[in-house]
């Protein structure tokens, strides 16, 4: 097992797993905008991503987007993104991808990480909370568009 940062050398095999992760959410796939999303990101700085490999083979990955809080004037990261393929579950590759971006956001000198998952996902919910993820009981998240 083997984690490292993804860059443009890494866009094919990185394509496919973000497609994965996308079709797992019940989107549609499409490769060809999912490479363009992840080259426009990568190329831009916009967000900085972990790739998981098993002898070699590209299994999951995690993707953090910067954050600002102008409270505590410290940058953030919001981990939006975790995919393991399935068949690669249950093997410690999830959290060494969480363990990865936690050890970012402590080198970049962030004041932390984010998260956001569905209610009924509980298995992501143990892994966070064994990863020492707490669930955020005094705010109210809102979106519109």
């Amino acid at each position: 097992m083997s984690i490292r940062k993804a860059t443009l050398h890494e866009l094919e095999s990185l394509t496919e797993l973000f497609d994965l992760y996308r079709v797992f959410y019940e989107q549609t796939s499409d490769p060809g905008r999912a490479r363009e999303y992840l080259r426009e990101r990568l190329t831009k700085g916009e967000s900085v991503v972990f790739m998981a490999f098993d002898e070699g083979n590209p299994i999951g990955f995690v993707q953090l987007y910067p954050s600002f809080s102008s409270v505590s004037m410290m940058r953030s990261w919001v981990l939006n993104d975790l995919f393991v393929m399935e068949s690669a579950r249950k093997k410690g590759f999830g959290e060494e991808l969480l363990n990865a971006a936690i050890a970012f956001a402590r080198e970049t000198g962030a004041k932390g990480v984010s998260l956001e998952t569905g209610k009924d996902n509980v298995k992501a919910q143990r892994l966070y909370e064994k990863i020492g993820f707490a669930r955020e009981s005094n705010h109210f998240y809102y979106f519109t568009i």
